[in-house]
């Protein structure tokens, strides 16, 4: 299995479907180990991210880690923690922030490197379109999905993006902070402890 997943993950970082249509060009970025406990379904890699070739590796990330409860170190260990975006490159900049993740990277990767994370004990599903992705029907809306989290729980744990865009969506929202991190972060603990 080892050999067959790390030949895998080359080609995937090796990837060029999208060529020609990313303003920065390929840089597919991801993290993903088959022995991860706990996967991290984003959107795509910002403008930073893509920079760095480091996944979360921004304010999102800081936050992210903040809601996980988890240290750098371990957010970065990939026996730990998978990541595993819609579209592993930065997609460009539209009139309201990044544009969507392009579709071809979940149409030719995702299935495959899914089914190589048997391990994986907890799925955090970051943002609309992962949700779109994982939740079907059920993530027309970000707010009703993750009001709804103890339906998935503990298996799959709906957020919304931890983007500094979203700070009013949390100020709204106070019972996110109050209900959904404590838990998320005792699941994580609980789950990485394992």
């Amino acid at each position: 299995i080892m050999e067959s997943f790390s030949s895998l993950l080359a080609r995937v970082r090796a990837c060029t479907i999208c060529e020609g249509n990313l303003p920065e060009g390929p840089r597919p970025v991801l993290q993903l180990h088959p022995k991860a406990r706990v996967l991290i379904a984003g959107q795509a890699p910002g403008r930073k991210v893509h920079q760095s070739g480091v996944p979360f590796d921004d304010a999102s990330g800081n936050r992210l880690r903040e809601w996980l409860g988890v240290t750098r170190e371990e957010f970065y260990d990939p026996e730990k923690i998978a990541i595993l975006p819609m579209g592993f490159c930065f997609p460009g900049t539209g009139k309201s922030g990044d544009l969507p993740p392009r579709s071809e990277c979940a149409d030719a990767w995702r299935e495959q490197l899914l089914e190589q994370l048997s391990d994986v004990e907890v799925i955090v599903v970051l943002g609309q379109y992962a949700q779109t992705y994982h939740f079907g029907e059920a993530a027309s809306s970000v707010t009703a999905l993750v009001k709804s989290w103890r339906t998935y729980w503990p298996q799959m744990i709906p957020l919304p993006h931890p983007s500094p865009r979203n700070n009013r969506w949390l100020r709204q929202n106070p019972w996110f902070e109050a209900e959904v991190l404590p838990a998320l972060q005792l699941r994580v603990s609980e789950v990485l402890a394992e």
